[in-house]
């Protein structure tokens, strides 16, 4: 018997842009076959839609994923990393037979659960209870084995208060919890989970990093999706780097996590905000834009001893007063150092209709050489205006030897003192 439980040859997905999701099941095929069967047998021989039909080019393609192979054995953890778009969630997608991959082939030896997104498999009109037993049902389990692991699921999710109370009104805090509870509890084969633990708290994410260890232990498997890399390195045993759409590494944690920092810097100056993603997007009114390095070189990168500066371009629909800019400054790996809040400093922002420039200098702050990036976000009264955790990401460099070594004997400064002003 073959220890190989996922094997993936040559995996790849298509997606058209600007087309309606749903098309590519066998009824738009047999549509597109006997509706226009030149232009079916034009897109399958060449594999896209990148074609002129009766004079207008056909809508564009991309590849999400391309030629992907790898295996992974019984009892393995492997983590999936890579930058935002790389493919992560695609390929988990498709692992999980959500959607149907456009060539390649994959094979699953044992029972999946899948947690990929908040409240996956959850109706919001039934009750906590009432979901564990529906989603065990979908997961392929029978009612009398949730039963029998029914309260360790509640305890494990800590919704006892709120077990009979519909899910439509809990927090994405408690549906990820119980979610989490069931997918982990009722003993898959293999585990498959998502970014989305980063929706629970600290307490809560180190509670679900345990009973996946616990489950690794077992002999079952575990693919782990996450940006914290410390999470990464401290769970699984092998890791997999996704880069446009391709394997671009795979082996030890860190060795791949490593090869993963190399490419997180920018060199240009000019940061594009728009293109990040947003958890907690916001109404569109407040919105975060660019940002920019306030150096002589304009690259993310500055000398030890030296605290970083830069510039945000923030838009705004129309003048708005009280607007709070929040900052969270965390290391390569994940790890929080400092947070900070324009109201600890009772300097709320004022922004004008239409484009501002914000100078955020940090005074004092002595960090240790290596990378980092920043969170930020804006809130008013009305709430989250707009939010982005991986922001922009800087290195701290040493080029003098003698400050080298006299900066591995001082700590970094863990109270972050900052200074947000509006310049243009």
């Amino acid at each position: 018997m073959s220890d190989t439980v996922i094997h993936v040859e040559n995996l790849s997905k298509q997606y058209v842009l600007g087309k309606n999701g749903h098309s590519d099941g066998l009824k738009h095929v047999i549509h597109d076959c006997v509706t226009a069967p030149l232009r079916w047998l034009k897109k399958t021989a060449a594999g896209t839609e990148n074609l002129k039909i009766n004079g207008h080019k056909a809508p564009e393609s991309f590849w999400a994923l391309k030629d992907v192979s790898f295996d992974i054995k019984r009892g393995e953890v492997v983590g999936i990393i890579g930058r935002n778009g790389a493919g992560k969630s695609t390929l988990l997608k498709i692992l999980s037979r959500i959607t149907e991959q456009t060539r390649g082939r994959v094979e699953i030896t044992g029972r999946v659960a899948s947690l990929l997104e908040v409240g996956t498999g959850f109706h919001p009109e039934l009750s906590g209870r009432e979901n564990i037993f529906l989603n065990g049902a979908i997961l392929g389990m029978g009612r009398q084995e949730i039963r029998q692991k029914f309260d360790e699921i509640v305890a494990f999710a800590e919704v006892e208060k709120f077990l009979d109370t519909p899910v439509k009104r809990y927090s994405s805090g408690m549906y990820v919890r119980l979610a989490f509870a069931v997918a982990a509890h009722l003993e898959p084969e293999i585990l498959i989970v998502d970014e989305v633990l980063a929706v629970g708290d600290a307490q809560f994410q180190n509670k679900c990093l345990g009973k996946m260890q616990e489950v690794s232990k077992g002999g079952r498997t575990v693919l782990f999706v996450s940006h914290n890399m410390e999470a990464v390195l401290k769970l699984c045993t092998r890791g997999i780097l996704l880069a446009r759409g391709s394997v671009f590494a795979t082996g030890e944690p860190g060795k791949v996590t490593a090869i993963y920092f190399e490419d997180q810097i920018s060199t240009a100056g000019e940061v594009d905000l728009r293109k990040k993603p947003r958890p907690l997007p916001g109404n569109g009114a407040v919105q975060l834009i660019s940002a920019s390095p306030v150096t002589d070189d304009k690259i993310w990168s500055y000398p030890f001893g030296q605290p970083p500066a830069l510039q945000v371009q923030v838009e705004a629909q129309q003048a708005i007063d009280k607007i709070e800019l929040g900052i969270g400054l965390f290391s390569a790996r994940g790890f929080e150092v400092a947070s900070w809040s324009s109201s600890y400093a009772r300097s709320l922002l004022s922004l004008k209709a239409g484009l501002n420039t914000v100078q955020i200098n940090f005074n004092d702050l002595k960090l240790l050489p290596g990378r980092y990036y920043l969170g930020l976000g804006l809130r008013s009264e009305r709430g989250f205006e707009d939010y982005i955790p991986e922001a922009i990401w800087f290195e701290i460099v040493i080029s003098d030897e003698s400050a080298r070594a006299n900066a591995h004997t001082m700590l970094g400064t863990f109270v972050l003192n900052a200074e947000a002003k509006i310049v243009g």
